[in-house]
């Protein structure tokens, strides 16, 4: 057996020593953890009637494929982990990283986002995109990211605006009195509906279904994507196509959960989330048309509605609610400004 000289001994110590320094350093940064992120939805797991899959699975694709694996995805649809309402204040205070939920939502924790939900504020959903792109996206992810630590990174677009269904036939708005109508539980709503005459009825959206089997509402208003989706339209059968909502659809990060994203990681992260949107917008306003046919497909009876009846009602919701809304927190003086100007006439 060969042995080592002194000089031999001492210098292949330390190069062992050296590199018994260094691999744990080497091994902690191979080897670091992907960020785990758990995302909520209330809505299937389906990009065919999901608007909100239908982001998240863009997104899921772009983080995947700009950060690899050190940014991990967990999506919970259905309302696995909470009412909307309870998923949101998670968000805002760490217990669930993430969820995509419609802009409405969004004004349980920032009554400023309650600009988006009142009647005919957008004429259409390319209405919605240039006002949205113009300023008014920038404007109140401000406000809710100052107000709660929650930031905006997605600004998609529901599976066509939202109108009414209803278990017996309206022929008209004015066919609205007295309907009892699950609203969210937004001001913006509670006010449009109640100067439409009905009864707007706060439900949660996992309880829907069973609210119309047993009469607690009379019908709700929504997209109709979210009404094949919760299969509703198996007890509201008709269709008042008031179209008086083109609310976003939002998707949200808490500030603990984007803390847990590196630095560096962040721009990727969040140009994987604008990516996102701008491909669901694309296919949500093409599933539009599509969702409402398979609707009537499905044997739901649609009304349409007059120009003349929806420009009667945008008149009167403006003159009594926009204008005192904007009074009441002026922050959405420049977003109500932008949104006029983008208008077509």
């Amino acid at each position: 057996m060969k042995s080592l000289s002194r000089r031999q001994f001492v210098a292949t110590g330390a190069t062992i020593g050296a590199a018994l320094a260094f691999a744990p350093a080497l091994k902690s940064a191979q080897a670091a953890p992907a960020v785990k992120l758990l995302v909520s939805s209330s809505m299937q797991k389906d990009a065919q009637t999901s608007a909100h899959y239908a982001w998240f699975e863009r997104f899921a694709s772009n983080v995947q494929s700009s950060l690899g694996d050190k940014v991990e995805l967990t999506y919970f649809p259905n309302g696995q982990l909470g009412k909307e309402a309870d998923v949101i204040q998670q968000v805002k205070s760490g217990g669930v990283d993430m969820a995509v939920t419609g802009s409405s939502n969004l004004a349980t924790i920032c009554p400023e986002f309650g600009m988006l939900d009142y009647g005919y504020v957008f004429d259409s959903y390319q209405h919605a995109a240039k006002a949205l792109d113009s300023g008014v996206s920038e404007q109140l992810g401000k406000i809710i990211r100052d107000k709660t630590g929650v930031s905006v990174v997605g600004w998609g677009f529901h599976f066509g605006a939202r109108s009414v269904y209803t278990k017996n036939k309206l022929a008209a708005m004015a066919d609205l009195k007295g309907v009892k109508l699950r609203v969210l539980p937004a001001p913006a709503f509670l006010q449009t509906f109640s100067l439409l005459d009905a009864i707007p009825t706060p439900v949660p959206v996992n309880e829907l279904y069973t609210a119309l089997q047993t009469g607690v509402v009379d019908g709700f208003e929504h997209d109709p994507g979210t009404a094949i989706d919760g299969k509703f339209y198996e007890v509201a059968k008709n269709c008042l196509l008031t179209e008086h909502l083109f609310s976003p659809m939002c998707a949200i990060i808490g500030k603990r959960a984007l803390a847990k994203i590196p630095a560096d990681l962040q721009p990727a992260f969040l140009q994987a989330a604008r990516d996102a949107t701008i491909g669901q917008r694309d296919y949500a306003v093409g599933k539009a048309k599509e969702t409402l046919d398979k609707l009537a497909q499905l044997g739901v009876a649609i009304t349409p509605v007059s120009p003349a009846e929806r420009k009667a009602a945008q008149k009167v919701i403006a003159d009594q609610l926009w204008a005192k809304f904007g009074e009441q927190y002026p922050a959405t003086k420049p977003a109500f400004a932008v949104i006029d100007q983008t208008r077509s006439a």
